[in-house]
This record gives structure tokens, C-alpha cells and sequence, in this order.
């Protein structure tokens, strides 16, 4: 199982243009929306999705509603929560029109995500899931790994969530979920390799006791998660959810800024980690704003692996003449650039950024 497609319309930094104002129909809207090629779109492939670009082009909010995706083809879906998008942004958010671009707020909002035969859509306008009736029961393994960590304030961490209102989005609540769960007797033998070169370098294996995550050192020492470097602690995550069977074969890893905090040194081997994850058969998506990361995804890849990068962007619009009178042609749109390697990248800025770096080094 491996997603697609994207497409979204109005949400968050994204905006499209509808010249229809009534959002009853759906179906006419959204081929109106693609008739006008108004809508964001970006094809990915099975393998590793890398999404670059400068701050606030919509990288989070993208895997996001992968993730939201993935979670609702679950029939035992969370009616409470009906693990809307809204849940894995903020506890605070009250409804989806908060999610909704600022400046198109009467547009129809919603986005579309696909596995190339069954759709997933959610309506912004509407309040709720539209005709995804096919896709519960997909049962799309997911992990969502985000920037914060989570696993140090494990202590008591998921009881306080069931009986107050935690300041935490639902990725971070599912984080400390799904490290939790127990590990499964039977280890693939294909991720046994991985789980030893993480071991190697946290000099030890994950455990939970009483609540707390504890690196079991190869000396016999037990160190608590907290005093561990916060790289190495996403290191042991990423052991630990590879121990408790959730990054197997057909399923999908979504990773926010997996450089932060990382010790440039350790790039290497966490490219060479998702890339082997990539070849047993796990579609990545990852976010994030460091060249040197992403380009060593780049140049550790073989000729088989599946390694594609996706650059994100602002420009200003440029809409037909029919259009022009209708809206306002100062404002900026999300645009995307694929390619396989990153120099084909059009209006790449963490590769401007490394330039300019560069070009201020040789003027001294």
C-alpha cells in the first residue's frame, strides 16, 4: 500500500480560486477546481518523498493529512475524534475553519489523497469525510514521527490525556502510543540489520518500565530516556518502533525534520536507515530543511531505490485574463518541483541558502 497522490484546495497556506460560490455540489466543484488547475497537486512515489522548502509552505501540513488519511482507514476509527485533521494540528482548535487559508475563507476547502485506486476526502466546508467509504478497511500502518520529542515525558504521559485536555497535538499523543505498544516475538530478518546499527550507535536497546522509557546500555547500565543527547533518542525511537513491528512492509513512515537536533554526523546513518527501510518495502515521507540530509539521501541511494524530492514554493499568481477581474492578483500560491535529483529542483532555497553561505565565505 503506498499513497499517490495529493490534492488540496484552501487549507493552511494553500490556496486555489473558485469561481463558483455555492459548495452543495461537490463533484462540480472539484472538476470545476481542475478544469481551472487552481488545486495543488503532487505525485509521489513508493519509495522515499522528500519535501523541501522554506518555512510555511505547507511540509508539515502535508504529511499531516497523509496521516489523518491513513488513520481513518481504520473501521475501529475514534468516533469521538473522527481523527480529523484538526486533532493532529492542535488540542486547542475548535474547528476546521481555522484550518481553512486566510485569505479564501469562503473558497471551498478541502483536500484529496489517493492510493491510485480508492480516494480519501475530507471537506472543510462541509465539516466532515466525504464518499470515503472505500477507503475504511484499507488499514494503512502508519507512524508519524514529529519534530518534538516525546518519549521523555512518557511518565504518566497517556493517563493525564485520557482525563484532561493536554496541550499536545494527536501525532504526539499517537507518538507515545505506538513506542508503547509491545515489541512482536518474530523480527522480520531483513530489519534485524537496522535494528543493530541503531543499537550500535545508542550503545544499547529501548525498553519501558513503569511508564518510562529507559536505553538498556551494552554494559548493563539502564539510563533514563530524559538523560540521553536528543539525537540519539530519536534514534532509540525509531529502534523502538521498528521492535514493536510497526514499520514493516507495506507501511508508511512520516517524518518531520528528522535533522533537528541530529549531529550532522549521524546524516549518514539515518539516511542509510530509511533508505533500507525503503527497500523492505516502508513508503517515507520525510520534512525538511537541511541540504546536507537530503542530499545524503541522494548519494547513499542505489540504482533501484525509490528516492524523489519535492520542493515547495511561493509565486505570485498568474490566472487568465476571465479571471483577472474576479480576484486578487497579489497574492502568492503554493507550487511544487519533483525531481530526482536535487539540482533539477526549480527555486530550491535551502540550496540558495548553502550558496549564499558559501558566496559570503569566499568574499572574506
Amino acid at each position: 500500500m503506498s499513497i499517490k497522490y495529493i490534492e488540496i484546495s484552501n487549507v493552511m497556506a494553500f490556496q486555489s480560486y473558485s469561481r463558483k460560490k455555492s459548495h452543495e455540489n461537490v463533484k462540480n466543484i472539484l472538476k470545476e477546481d481542475a478544469e481551472y488547475n487552481n488545486v495543488f497537486t503532487l505525485d509521489f512515489c513508493d519509495g522515499i518523498n522528500v519535501l523541501l522548502g522554506e518555512n510555511g509552505v505547507g511540509k508539515t501540513t502535508i504529511l499531516k493529512m497523509i496521516y489523518t488519511a491513513t488513520q481513518c482507514s481504520f473501521k475501529s476509527v475514534d468516533e469521538r475524534k473522527t481523527k480529523k485533521l484538526l486533532h493532529f494540528f492542535s488540542a486547542n482548535l475548535k474547528d476546521n475553519g481555522e484550518l481553512k487559508n486566510y485569505n479564501n475563507k469562503d473558497g471551498f476547502s478541502y483536500y484529496k489523497i489517493s492510493d491510485g485506486q480508492h480516494v480519501f476526502l475530507d471537506s472543510l466546508s462541509h465539516d466532515g469525510l466525504i464518499g470515503y467509504d472505500k477507503w475504511i478497511g484499507l488499514n494503512i500502518q502508519s507512524v508519524y514521527i514529529p519534530t518534538m520529542e516525546m518519549l521523555s515525558h512518557s511518565k504518566g504521559f497517556l493517563a493525564l490525556n485520557q482525563k484532561y485536555n493536554m496541550p499536545f497535538d494527536g501525532t504526539q499523543i499517537d507518538i507515545v502510543v505506538n513506542a508503547s505498544l509491545p515489541e512482536i516475538k518474530d523480527m522480520p530478518k531483513a530489519l534485524n540489520g537496522i535494528l543493530k546499527k541503531i543499537s550500535d550507535t545508542i550503545d544499547g536497546e529501548v525498553v519501558m518500565e513503569d511508564d518510562t522509557f529507559y536505553i538498556v546500555k551494552k554494559d548493563g547500565r539502564k539510563v533514563d530516556f530524559s538523560l540521553e543527547a536528543e539525537g540519539l533518542r530519536k534514534l532509540g525511537l525509531l529502534w523502538k518502533l521498528i521492535r514493536n513491528g510497526l514499520l514493516e512492509e507495506g507501511s508508511i513512515l512520516l517524518w518531520d525534520e528528522p535533522e533537528a537536533n541530529l549531529n550532522p554526523e549521524l546524516f549518514p546513518l539515518v539516511a542509510e536507515i530509511l533508505l533500507e527501510l525503503q527497500k523492505n518495502g516502508v513508503q517515507i515521507f520525510v520534512a525538511t530543511h537541511s541540504y546536507n540530509f537530503a542530499k545524503y539521501l541522494e548519494i547513499k541511494r542505489e540504482d533501484d531505490s525509490q528516492v524523489y524530492f519535492h520542493n515547495l514554493y511561493r509565486v505570485e499568481s498568474n490566472f487568465s485574463e476571465i479571471l483577472k477581474k474576479e480576484i486578487d492578483m497579489e497574492r502568492k500560491d503554493i507550487l511544487s518541483s519533483s525531481a530526482y535529483h536535487m539540482d533539477d529542483l526549480k527555486s530550491n532555497h535551502i540550496i540558495l541558502a548553502d550558496n549564499k553561505l558559501l558566496d559570503e565565505i569566499y568574499d572574506m
